[in-house]
């Protein structure tokens, strides 16, 4: 299993940020697309650092079009020699029209629609052959010399893709490279509905399991002292609640017998009531999906819970650095 740290977005510390991921043993590192856009640290990243994985954790595909990502992925790649995993998500459907303005429709066809764009559009500078992808949702059919960069010379990084349902899965497993988990999923969850769903979708690519990466951001609630485990479960119901409030996850609740949980939680969200909101979270929901224990005991309790079943494997959680020093040595025996 290997073990991913996050970037920031310290204008002044990104390289000094990634620099201290890599002296810690983590093996890779991620940005994520919040407030800020997930490939300018990585490309100041890649400067810094010598040898851990640079990865978007996520980027906002239908924010973008298969063009504009091939672009910027094809570059991380090559500034970083090799060391980028471009991963994508599609956001739900207020964020693409109204924060965006682009486009939202049949989200896992267009999808599935993007990622084999993108890979025409590579084969395309790496062969200099024609480019004519033609779909229903993206069209590339012009690339002169002037605005072919050419082949890759560490070839096309593999992309990863964001998936709750199981179609979006499907085409993770079809035409990506492998899943990230959304973080609001549970052990069940991904072993009875996720995992399937993708090696469904790669079978009808003639891939399996094996060809493929699963990758966990997952919750982990902890501390040396009982105010810290206190603050720390407190964050963690806060964040579950957020994301249990919207529809499109409600499907991780049902399968526990939760699924009422959703609708009410999605009502304080449009009331505005997020301080209250973790309150509905109790201590079964919380350890369904959350790593509970003190930080001698994380590794093993993240091993029994998710070896086996991911690649890799990130925290939600808040930990000094010497504390996570000794949690991913152990993690890595």
């Amino acid at each position: 299993m290997k073990i991913d740290g996050a970037i920031g977005f310290d204008p002044g510390g990104i390289g000094q940020a990634a620099r201290r991921l890599e002296a810690a043993g983590y093996d890779g590192a991620w940005a994520a697309e919040t407030g800020r856009d997930p490939f300018l640290p990585l490309a100041v990243a890649a400067e810094a650092t010598e040898h851990i994985e640079l990865a978007t954790g996520i980027a906002v595909a239908f924010a973008r079009n298969p063009m504009t990502l091939a672009m910027v992925a094809n570059d991380v790649q090559q500034l970083s020699h090799g060391r980028f995993i471009l991963g994508l998500g599609s956001q739900i459907k207020p964020h693409i029209t109204k924060r965006f303005s682009m486009p939202w429709s049949h989200p896992a066809p267009r999808m599935r629609e993007l990622i084999l764009a993108i890979r025409a559009i590579w084969a395309s500078w790496a062969t200099d052959g024609k480019l004519d992808f033609r779909g229903e949702f993206y069209t590339h059919t012009l690339m002169t010399p002037f605005f072919n960069p050419g082949p890759n010379p560490y070839g096309n990084p593999p992309i990863l893709l964001a998936a709750v349902g199981e179609r979006m899965a499907e085409v993770a497993g079809e035409a990506g490279d492998g899943l990230l988990v959304h973080p609001f999923t549970t052990a069940r969850y991904l072993a009875e509905v996720s995992i399937p769903a993708l090696e469904r979708g790669a079978a009808q690519a003639g891939k399996g399991r094996g060809d493929l990466t699963v990758a966990l951001p997952g919750f982990v609630v902890t501390g040396a002292t009982e105010e810290q485990m206190v603050a720390s479960a407190a964050a963690a119901r806060a964040q579950l609640a957020f994301y249990g409030s919207t529809p499109a996850y409600r499907p991780v609740l049902e399968l526990h017998g939760w699924g009422d949980l959703q609708p009410e939680l999605n009502a304080r969200s449009k009331r505005g009531e997020w301080a209250t909101m973790g309150d509905l979270i109790d201590t079964t929901v919380l350890e369904t999906f959350c790593v509970v224990a003190p930080p001698d005991e994380v590794a093993d309790r993240i091993k029994e819970r998710w070896g086996g079943l991911v690649d890799r494997f990130s925290f939600y959680a808040a930990l000094g650095e010497e504390q996570m020093a000794e949690v991913i040595a152990a993690l890595k025996q």
